[in-house]
């Protein structure tokens, strides 16, 4: 990166910031006022979800080209897959474990506490998220944003793609070309996230009703907000430095600095997908991971890696039971473990989906689904903290994944040599 463009970086991450900080104070004392300004970010998201489809196919398809080889392929997204459920299990595990030490559900009020008929109504199971991974049509999957299903396709075209030798590399270079264009435009749509940024936190903090209403809300459920904030700090700041110290090889202080603008995009946007462009950004120029890595590793991140999602949902569904007074066995906890590991697969990159996710594990251990009302009042504040370490857990991702093939590639070159 050169000198110019790292100032410039620089800059709009004090810029983020400064309006995060002030978004904060315009919505705690303003209120309802601040309503008025949720405009400005929705037309921030919007640029930025504008090219989450482009970029997802074309950096999906370059990176998977750029392996040449589909036993690569093979290899790379074994590990890719053990890295993802690894940390994800670690994360729930974390979860489970504070929860019943802090007990944060005990003594709770239920009363006048219902869930949302869009949350209810909603049919999960695992078999859904399965066969939603192939689309009838791949056109009507891009315009509703649905990037699972556009990720397989991505990597089922990218890998014939190799196959396909000399005729393959005009089609290679087109999508190269469309993959730089794109982060061009991620470019100039970066110089408005200060804006942004400030309109969606007071936006949201003014929805609350400001920041006494908004307090009293989070006294409510302190304990439950503490739990879970308490368990992503010790995944964000503890689980992932180390696992990135020791297979990474990467310092994570540099390494989480170099990835501020994404992470602060994350917490203010509360959508994965909506930052990868910032996510990918921040991974190959800042961090020096390579393309092929970063665009391989973090499209599937967004969509499938959920460490935040999943701790979150393993607390709410354990508080849950708390707040009803219904006992769960160990086999039961086991089953929440299971189900949060995986139903995190399934939650969209956009802000609460796991409320919705949230349906499948209640499920798995007979829970009622209105204790979802309890959590309403503060997921969109503990949404911000669960977005920012699926962030982060992407990007350590990304360095392990570029770390493990590039030591790959020079053993097989030094092997060639002998």
């Amino acid at each position: 990166m050169s000198t110019l463009n790292r100032r410039a970086s620089n800059i709009i991450l004090a810029g983020i910031i400064i309006g995060m900080i002030a978004g904060g104070l315009c919505g705690w004392f303003f209120g309802e006022r601040m309503v008025s300004v949720k405009w400005v970010g929705d037309l921030f998201l919007n640029a930025l979800k504008m090219v989450i489809v482009p970029l997802i196919v074309a950096s999906m398809i370059v990176g998977i080209s750029s392996l040449g080889d589909l036993r690569k392929l093979g290899r790379t997204g074994a590990w890719t897959l053990v890295y993802f459920l690894s940390t994800s299990g670690i994360s729930v595990i974390i979860g489970i474990i504070l929860v019943n030490i802090i007990r944060p559900g005990v003594g709770m009020s239920i009363a006048g506490m219902e869930a949302p008929e869009t949350v209810l109504s909603k049919e999960l199971s695992l078999t859904s998220v399965i066969l939603g991974m192939i689309p009838e049509n791949i056109f009507d999957a891009a315009a509703r944003n649905d990037v699972l299903p556009l990720i397989v396709f991505s990597l089922f075209f990218g890998g014939i793609l190799t196959t396909l030798g000399e005729r393959g590399r005009p089609v290679l270079a087109f999508f190269e070309a469309v993959n730089d264009v794109v982060m061009k435009m991620v470019h100039l749509i970066m110089y408005f996230a200060p804006l942004g940024v400030f309109a969606l936190i007071a936006y949201r903090l003014g929805k609350a009703g400001g920041g006494g209403l908004f307090w009293m809300e989070l006294a409510k459920l302190l304990k439950y907000a503490l739990t879970v904030i308490t368990g992503l700090l010790i995944h964000g700041v503890f689980v992932l430095p180390i696992i990135l110290w020791v297979l990474g090889r990467r310092n994570p202080a540099r390494y989480a600095f170099n990835m501020g603008n994404a992470l602060t995009t994350a917490f203010s946007t509360a959508s994965s997908s909506a930052t990868l462009p910032l996510t990918m950004e921040c991974a190959e120029e800042k961090n020096s991971v390579s393309n092929r890595a970063a665009s391989f590793v973090l499209p599937l991140g967004a969509t499938v890696n959920m460490d935040g999602t999943a701790l979150y949902e393993a607390v709410a569904a354990i508080f849950i039971a708390q707040a009803y007074g219904v006992p769960l066995a160990f086999p039961q906890q086991g089953d929440i473990f299971i189900t949060a590991t995986l139903a995190a697969i399934g939650a969209a990159g956009i802000p609460e989906a796991g409320l919705v996710t949230m349906v499948i594990v209640l499920k798995s251990v007979g829970l009622p689904l209105e204790g979802i009302g309890l959590l309403l009042s503060i997921d969109w504040f503990l949404d911000r903290f669960r977005t920012t370490v699926n962030v982060w857990g992407d990007s350590v991702g990304a360095a392990i994944i570029d770390r493990l093939e590039s030591g790959y590639s020079s053993s097989t070159t030094a092997a060639d040599h002998t």
